[in-house]
């Protein structure tokens, strides 16, 4: 079977599912709907760098829902964090499923219950209306830091903590909209904390989803989810591959959220973020890592180089996704409800 895909947004994660989708034999790229006006006409496959296609892109909403799309990769900027209007996201997707189409959306709402039962009741009703169904993936969260310690538990007799830990040192990550836009390296820790209110907020919804997931899926009845954060400023100006980072400005930042289960820390995702490697030097180093404390004890390590593109592989958690979604029934889909989803072979 062939299904039909509607692209939406046309950053790194849009384009590569684009590359993705016009390569497939079981997918059709029919549409591209992009967020800036200078890229409306212009062929996707050109926008993409991988040659045309005959899809020109549009900016007109009414495009997309007018389309015989099958399902819709939404991948724009996130606008919990970007953009004049936070609910932009939320709305976009429940018109999308109202009016009929399947979507995957990489921007958050992996487990929409975090959110509480009106935003569920929202999908829902949306899903129902439009006979259509809906799944959030990406690749932190969405698959190291809950598909990959629930696919270990399968192998305990006993579950006492499991803790998943990403380190990473940005010194070499050459974009300054990033670092310094996004995540708020290089601001004061007043312009930081007067910044970074949505920046935390939607970071607290992924992350409290990724182990409120990882707790349903294992069983363990949780109380709360804790969140602490940490900062550390720049003991002297800092050279980086996206600028100068001043003395006294953020540098670090150390991110922790926490399953609790009475009154102990069961589900740990601990974050912790460098500008430069002689930043903090009282954090945890080393790799990526997820553990789980128990009967066995079983450890995985992810070196730096694990993986050499992640919005690629972000992409791909959504095209791949994309037959199990089109013959799911109507709802929303997690990936507790969903089975095994695999790239291709070929």
């Amino acid at each position: 079977m062939t299904y039909k895909v509607f692209q939406w947004a046309s950053g790194t994660v849009g384009k590569n599912a684009i590359g993705a989708a016009s390569e497939r034999a079981n997918l059709e790229l029919v549409g591209l709907h992009v967020l800036s006006n200078d890229k409306v006409g212009q062929d996707a496959g050109e926008i993409a760098g991988v040659g045309p296609l005959g899809v020109k892109a549009t900016g007109e909403r009414q495009a997309v829902l007018d389309s015989d799309a099958d399902v819709v990769i939404h991948a724009p900027l996130a606008s919990l964090v970007y953009g004049d209007d936070p609910d932009a996201d939320i709305d976009d997707i429940c018109t999308l499923l109202a009016a009929g189409k399947n979507v995957i959306t990489v921007v958050g709402y992996m487990y929409p219950k975090v959110h509480g039962p009106a935003l569920v009741k929202r999908l829902e009703d949306a899903c129902q209306q439009g006979s259509s169904t809906f799944h959030s993936t990406g690749l932190n969260p969405g698959w190291m830091g809950d598909l990959v310690p629930l696919l270990m538990s399968s192998l305990s007799r006993r579950i006492d903590v499991i803790v998943v830990r990403e380190i990473t040192n940005f010194q070499f990550y050459p974009s300054p909209q990033i670092m310094f836009e996004a995540m708020g390296f290089g601001q004061t820790p007043e312009a930081f904390t007067k910044t970074g209110e949505r920046r935390r907020h939607w970071l607290n919804g992924l992350f409290r989803e990724s182990i409120q997931m990882v707790a349903d899926g294992i069983g363990l009845q949780l109380d709360d989810i804790a969140e602490e954060m940490a900062t550390e400023l720049a003991p002297a100006d800092l050279d980086t591959a996206a600028g100068t980072v001043e003395q006294g400005t953020v540098a670090g930042q150390h991110w922790e959220w926490a399953g609790m289960c009475n009154g102990d820390k069961r589900i740990i995702h601990e974050t912790v973020w460098r500008m430069h490697d002689s930043v903090a030097p009282d954090w945890p180093r080393g790799n990526h890592s997820v553990t789980i404390e128990g009967s066995p004890r079983i450890h995985l390590e992810f070196e730096a180089t694990w993986i050499d593109d992640g919005l690629a592989a972000t992409a791909m958690h959504a095209i791949n996704a994309i037959p199990a979604i089109c013959e799911a029934a109507p709802g929303i889909k997690t990936f507790l409800d969903l089975p095994w989803m695999f790239g291709p072979g070929r």
